[in-house]
């Protein structure tokens, strides 16, 4: 069975926007070197700047690389000939997106960049066009078309410039060591924020702790359990370190009259599963689910000696499963 028309105009459309890609990875050259080493020299940000769908593009590469460690942000041209030209200082590097190099939207920011001494990077398919030839530095975009079957409007050359942004902010993550902790940094919320959440970001600590000596007895384990309200009561010898916890299944399992005299050494269950600070939560979650029936606390363990605890709820109201 033959492929229908639209499918066929589709698979059209992605062959030309790979072919536009495939030229620009093979006319990459030492300007993008260039352009990297400038840019982590910066004390400043990345101003990006653009009209139309360039403009659309740009902003998207200036979150990028706000998002990964390059201070970045957008201006608009027109909004920069109105007084927001006042947001770029010396220190800073001018990114100036026009596919054409030709858009006049831009004349201000390229004048102002050279009167003021600030780099000016041009990215355009046209080295010989305004923008290519004000540029400090050039990143070419592929002079190969549009996947729009008329030739006009902004598909491939759209697509490719984003991609050439996301190559820029990429490199830069690899040449500072961007770590998913710096991520999370940035990313505090949504489901990325859960995804790259520690065990050290939702512990309790000190006082919330509860914990008891080993030569206590029930009573004050009772007590130091109802008055931390988290289910359980960690164990310590007389170096500080954790050598067992007392759950509710294991008050169940003891229950007598005499509970309350026996000593905790005695009711407690030895060697309990412990985590590390530095781990994610989602490991967290991950060996409470899968211990034996399951738990629903882990203590938080470093050198032997318990630093904190974490809590199957604290997990789940942070969006960790």
């Amino acid at each position: 069975m033959s492929e229908n028309k639209d499918i066929l105009v589709a698979k059209k459309a992605i062959d030309r926007e790979v072919e536009a890609l495939e030229m620009m990875k093979n006319e990459l050259d030492e300007n993008l070197s260039k352009v990297l080493d400038l840019i982590e020299r910066s004390k400043g940000r990345v101003i990006v700047t653009g009209m139309g769908k360039s403009g659309h593009i740009g902003r998207k590469i200036a979150a990028t690389l706000a998002s990964t460690g390059t201070p970045s942000f957008f201006v608009h041209p027109g909004e920069a000939s109105h007084g927001d030209l006042g947001m770029l200082t010396s220190d800073d590097i001018v990114l100036a997106i026009s596919n054409g190099g030709e858009s006049k939207e831009l004349s201000d920011i390229l004048m102002y960049c050279k009167r003021y001494h600030i780099p000016l990077i041009s990215m355009t398919k046209n080295p010989d066009s305004t923008l290519g030839k004000a540029g400090d530095y050039l990143l070419k975009l592929p002079n190969d078309g549009e996947a729009c079957p008329l030739g006009l409007a902004p598909t491939s050359s759209t697509t490719a410039t984003l991609v050439l942004g996301d190559v820029l902010a990429i490199a830069l993550m690899e040449r500072k060591g961007f770590s998913a902790t710096d991520y999370k940094q940035r990313h505090p919320g949504g489901k990325l924020g859960a995804i790259l959440c520690k065990v050290s970001d939702l512990m309790h600590t000190g006082d919330e702790m509860p914990i008891i000596d080993e030569d206590a007895i029930m009573q004050e384990a009772l007590m130091t359990m109802s008055a931390k309200m988290l289910g359980c009561v960690g164990v310590i010898n007389k170096k500080g370190e954790l050598v067992g916890i007392i759950t509710d299944g294991d008050l169940r399992r003891w229950m007598s009259p005499k509970l309350i005299e026996e000593k905790v050494s005695k009711v407690m269950t030895k060697n309990p599963k412990t985590i590390r600070p530095d781990v994610l939560a989602s490991e967290a979650v991950y060996v409470m689910n899968n211990t034996g029936r399951g738990i629903t606390n882990l203590f938080v363990v470093e050198n032997g000696k318990p630093i904190g605890l974490i809590h199957i709820h604290d997990c789940l109201r942070a969006g960790v499963n």
